[in-house]
């Protein structure tokens, strides 16, 4: 992947009066974000010096410097916060960043090409990956399991898919 930044949150509005903001973070370890300080906006425009001042529901109250009102912390409400990959711990070799995976090409076991890889989602029940491909009137979602997904080879930039019968037709 050609982008070394990697999206840890996002800021979902104000919180209080003095410039504090909401923060959801997409972290393994949620308080691990403000350990990846400073973070970028997605076009990297915009850096944001982040420090967690208490945890609330669904995220963290922070400070960013520079980020004094209430008007200033709601004008970022929406904003994705992304990290340098270099600054990043390293997974073990069965994990993945969803950012790694997006774009690999997907072939069955046969070695016909499936599709690509669009999207990763997890809607709480585990990882699927959106899946389009020639022949597919949408996107398919595979589950990100070793049942389904027994090799994933980021250096070819590919992934060979068992799927379940029927998911791919």
């Amino acid at each position: 992947m050609s982008d070394t930044r990697i999206i840890v949150g996002a800021i979902a509005g104000a919180f209080g009066v003095h410039g504090d903001v909401r923060v959801k973070s997409f972290c393994a370890e949620p308080e691990a974000i403000a350990d990846y300080s400073p973070l970028t906006s997605e076009d990297g425009s915009r850096i944001f010096e982040l420090t967690i001042t208490q945890q609330i529901k669904n995220g963290y109250a922070c400070r960013i410097k520079g980020i004094e009102t209430k008007e200033e912390a709601d004008a970022l409400k929406g904003v994705t916060l992304h990290a340098e990959r270099d600054v990043l711990p390293s997974l073990p070799d069965d994990e993945y960043y969803h950012a790694d995976l997006i774009g690999l090409e997907v072939y069955d076991t046969g070695g016909s090409k499936l599709g690509e890889v669009r999207n990763v989602l997890n809607h709480g029940a585990g990882d699927l990956l959106e899946v389009h491909g020639p022949g597919l009137k949408n996107g398919v979602l595979l589950p990100f399991t070793r049942a389904a997904v027994p090799t994933v080879d980021l250096s070819a930039g590919r992934i060979v898919a068992d799927p379940p019968e029927g998911l791919f037709e």
